[in-house]
């Protein structure tokens, strides 16, 4: 099933990372009529704006992208700004979908809705079989209410509503702030400041060890609009590339793109999160789809985008 391209498409969360690359696939692939509202227009954690707009401009489909998002450092100094906001994000605009008409909606959770100790890969049927990574619980039982609450829609209403678990994101118009990033990012940014500095030595937080998958964020988008015309489940699907790499080989690669040639340490005082995650991409490559952007390619993109920031 193709969506029809000039169906009304909010693209909620348009000016982050995920929602850029929304826009930009969607514009790619003939989508002409946009709902782009910043929350400086419509603040979606408040109930009555949702349903205003979506009184006013009825929308057919909607990518639920929009969400307060950071690494292990804001996750765990601010947990109940990730739960209440992202809590509030998601009632509100599903409810709306829900009472206006949307037809077709794709919710975004995260991979770290998985319990920390899940087998590897991870398949689907890992949600709720165990406990969570605590530095990032508060985020993570939010998207799994927001899961449910997809779910729950389908059950009580009918409506082919749908959820995607992308696996770590990166790329262009991501959050480079280094204390609240997620790890790729604040790396990059790290290596980019010690290579200008000339630093001989530079320190990444962790001890290196734990293993990440990491997709680029135009796969992820190209994977959205895949995932609406080509599945109608209860299930959530996994978005990821299948293959993980150690942080300390991740740094290097890094450090090759950025041309940083110095001594690579770590602090071991801080957290590492969860050992090992990569997710069992098994469902969604078996309907047709596979990651296009290799990950030295992407950091080399991502590079690039950085120095044009500067």
């Amino acid at each position: 099933m193709q969506l029809p391209r000039s169906a009304r498409v909010h693209l909620a969360g348009h000016r982050g990372l995920v929602g850029s690359a929304l826009v930009r696939h969607f514009r790619s692939e003939g989508f002409e009529d946009l709902m782009l509202y910043g929350s400086d227009r419509v603040d979606l954690r408040e109930r009555d704006a949702v349903r205003r707009l979506y009184a006013d401009r009825r929308p057919r489909v909607v990518v639920l992208a929009a969400a307060r998002v950071g690494g292990i450092a804001a996750n765990s100094a601010r947990p109940v700004d990730f739960l209440s906001d992202n809590l509030r994000i998601q009632v509100n605009v599903l409810d709306a979908a829900r009472e206006f008409g949307v037809e077709w909606l794709l919710f975004l959770g995260s991979s770290c809705i998985y319990p920390k100790l899940a087998p590897q890969p991870i398949p689907e049927s890992a949600l709720l079989t165990g406990a969570l990574e605590p530095t990032n619980d508060a985020y993570a039982i939010a998207k799994i209410a927001g899961l449910l609450h997809v779910q729950a829609m389908r059950r009580q209403y009918g409506l082919p509503y749908i959820s995607a678990m992308p696996t770590n994101l990166y790329g262009p118009n991501d959050n480079l702030d280094v204390t609240t990033s997620h790890v790729l990012p604040a790396m990059l940014q790290r290596t980019h400041e010690a290579h200008t500095r000339g630093d001989a030595t530079l320190t990444h937080w962790g001890s290196g060890t734990p293993r990440r998958e990491f997709l680029h964020v135009d796969d992820l988008a190209r994977a959205c609009l895949f995932l609406l015309e080509n599945y109608d489940g209860d299930a959530p699907v996994n978005v990821g590339c299948g293959e993980d790499i150690e942080l300390r080989e991740l740094a290097e690669l890094i450090a090759e793109a950025v041309g940083y040639r110095g001594a690579v340490a770590w602090d071991t005082a801080r957290p590492d999160g969860t050992p090992r995650k990569l997710l069992d991409t098994s469902v969604i490559n078996a309907l047709g789809w596979k990651p296009e952007i290799a990950l030295r390619d992407g950091v080399r993109r991502t590079y690039d985008w950085l120095r044009t920031r500067l």
